[in-house]
């Protein structure tokens, strides 16, 4: 017993030493560790002690062991915050990440059948399709593409929001949001957002759907949102009586 304790002391003890340097800049995100005999060596610590280790800090999101390759500093990932009723760029820019926005396409076009489902709408009715990309830190992140229904499409037409959210543009015209529903699932990237996002296609991502509503709950905004599971993640706090989440098999 006695052992068994020492031996979760030291490499908790190195977890936690290496995870100080990690946070203090000595190894920056994308740096390689030294090789692992160098490591224990370093440490006085058997082989098996020091990957015990190097687990715990993979587990904790700041290592990535790559086989043949070495371990590596893990790249920050920005949260992709739910219970937030605010704009992505938003969400990002209070969290003190660096947030630009390419406008890939604003046009008005006819609503697709599966979106108008989602807005409680008619199929073809015309609406106002806003196409971005979202940088973080320089970086392709998220790939969006939100449908603006009648009226506030309209007052939006000529709307510039490659500096601010959709939400701060709505308020801007007098739009009130009330509130939103979200769907969140796992997906892969398809080809054409592959490109967009200058990743591989089959690349792991998160797929949000989010419908907004206006103080008459009727549909404002849909918004499917494409993030890179490599640069964002999930986070929530859950209350006895706050955010509710519900889990469902996915439609196919």
């Amino acid at each position: 017993m006695a052992t068994n304790q020492r031996q979760e002391s030291k490499y908790r003890t190195i977890a936690a030493d290496l995870s100080a340097k990690i946070r203090s800049g000595d190894y920056p995100p994308g740096a390689a560790l030294p090789p692992q005999r160098e490591l224990s060596a370093t440490y006085g610590v058997t082989l098996a002690t020091l990957r015990q280790a190097l687990q715990v800090l993979e587990g904790d999101g700041l290592l990535s062991q790559q086989p043949g390759r070495g371990t590596f500093v893990a790249e920050p990932k920005a949260a992709y915050l739910l219970g937030s009723l605010r704009g992505f760029a938003e969400d990002l820019r209070a969290q003190g990440q660096t947030v630009s926005t390419e406008i890939l396409g604003q046009a008005q076009r006819r609503l697709p059948a599966w979106v108008a489902v989602h807005l409680d709408a008619e199929a073809g009715e015309r609406a106002l399709r806003l196409e971005r990309t979202r940088l973080v830190a320089g970086r392709p992140a998220v790939h969006q593409v939100s449908w603006i229904r009648e009226p506030a499409a309209h007052q939006l037409r000529a709307a510039d929001v490659s500096a601010g959210s959709l939400y701060a543009a709505l308020a801007a015209v007098g739009v009130v949001v009330h509130r939103a529903t979200e769907t969140l699932r796992p997906g892969q990237l398809d080809k054409a957002t592959a490109a967009l996002l200058r990743q591989p296609p089959g690349t792991p991502v998160f797929v949000s759907d989010r419908v907004t509503r206006g103080l008459d709950d009727a549909a404002i905004v849909f918004d499917r949102a494409t993030m890179l599971g490599t640069v964002m993640e999930i986070r929530t706090e859950r209350a006895a009586a706050g955010l509710s989440m519900r889990w469902s098999r996915p439609e196919r």
